[in-house]
């Protein structure tokens, strides 16, 4: 079993942080930010408080933003944990 280092709120709230502070960098308010990319309001500053929002608005946000490349990108590098997850993976795409 792999040993986490966070848990998965603390992971929530390191992107609610990331995206804040973009939003915050480009001077857009949490209004027209939620009215941009049709995510209410209260939704959003939720999300900045807590971490927590759906998948679908929190890529709603991310597209907004212009992230749409790093969320394609996201898992596109593959993380083995184990010699036989390469193994499995050269047999896979043999």
């Amino acid at each position: 079993m792999m040993y986490m280092f966070d848990a998965p709120s603390d992971i929530a709230i390191k992107l609610a942080q990331k995206l804040k502070s973009i939003r915050k960098r480009r001077k857009i308010t949490q209004k027209q930010l939620a009215a941009r990319s049709n995510v209410s309001y209260a939704t959003l500053r939720k999300f900045e408080k807590t971490g927590k929002i759906s998948l679908e608005s929190f890529i709603k946000l991310s597209m907004e933003l212009g992230l749409t490349g790093e969320l394609n990108n996201l898992f596109s590098t593959p993380v083995y944990n184990s010699i036989e997850e390469v193994i499995n993976e050269q047999k896979k795409n043999a």
